[in-house]
């Protein structure tokens, strides 16, 4: 593997001669010596290099950049970032960021790239389409992502459902969490709750009443279940006691295991004791591809 990685680059690194020479003016693919670079894998200089400001990620997690970064530094950049060209010898990050920012962080100077040639509505478009599907976003991302897309590309949502290759009514359940109070949008990025929690507070349009709701399933830690049922009593106009239980305290085994699972499946797993001894663990997931996701990582 190590060996196709130094092949790669060497054959970027001859590109990259033509890349200072000659191709400054290159702006269209007609263009003399486009040819040659747009579509190839390139050598380039990292400092020519922009970050995307149409990046949908707004955090970049520190820890898991440093391990990127080790990872880079045993075996190289393995795969090729993705960029467009700019004016003279520049370059904007297409996709591969986090490759893009470890590379910087262990102070290499250059970085294999694939280049392209894009306009910022085509840019845009890429760099969204290219996260949602590649990226494990929180979902109040992927929803800025979907109606990103809906309002600066134009899209319909049968339109986006098929670009991003998603349910139509997947798409519609994103949506509807940017409805939800920006301090409940706030804790399903922070991890405080799940899509599924977010998906039952939708049906509460008081935003008031929705933060009362999201108070209660942070203090007694409620699952999903219960809170759709203490939706559900809500909007009946019924008392909540029955649903609000006192939850049993867990080991610290179990708070340190759930932590590390969770992680592992990319969502707040929760854990049930039976007695002592023994209990369940559940797995929530918030669409037939999240599913399908999480049924690939148990394999």
């Amino acid at each position: 593997m190590m060996a196709k990685a130094v092949k790669k680059q060497a054959l970027g690194r001859g590109l990259s001669a033509l890349l200072k020479d000659s191709v400054e003016d290159i702006r269209s693919i007609k263009d003399k010596n486009a040819d040659k670079v747009v579509g190839n894998i390139v050598e380039i200089d990292l400092a020519a290099i922009e970050v995307n400001p149409y990046q949908p990620r707004t955090y970049f997690n520190e820890e898991a950049l440093r391990e990127l970064a080790s990872s880079i530094r045993e075996l190289g950049v393995i795969q090729p970032i993705t960029v467009r060209k700019l004016e003279s010898n520049r370059f904007q990050v297409v996709s591969g960021e986090r490759r893009f920012r470890a590379s910087k962080l262990i102070g290499l100077t250059t970085i294999p790239a694939y280049i392209r040639l894009a306009n910022d509505q085509e840019m845009l478009e890429m760099a969204l389409v290219e996260n949602i599907q590649r990226k494990d976003l929180d979902p109040i991302e992927v929803a800025l992502s979907y109606q990103r897309l809906i309002e600066e590309i134009k899209l319909t949502q049968e339109e986006l459902s098929n670009r991003v290759g998603k349910k139509r009514s997947t798409v519609t359940n994103y949506l509807r969490l940017l409805k939800l109070d920006p301090i409940i949008q706030t804790g399903i990025r922070d991890g405080f709750l799940s899509m599924g929690h977010g998906r039952a507070l939708i049906n509460i349009e008081n935003q008031s009443d929705q933060l009362d709701i999201y108070e209660k399933i942070i203090r007694n830690k409620l699952s999903v279940r219960q809170t759709e049922q203490l939706v559900k009593s809500f909007r009946e106009g019924k008392p909540a006691e029955k649903i609000i239980k006192p939850k049993k305290e867990l080991p610290a085994y179990i708070s340190t295991g759930t932590k590390k699972i969770s992680e592992f499946f990319g969502h707040k797993v929760e854990v049930k004791l039976i007695d002592s001894n023994s209990g369940r663990i559940v797995i929530p997931f918030d669409s037939e591809e999240d599913f399908n996701r999480i049924k690939k990582l148990l394999k």
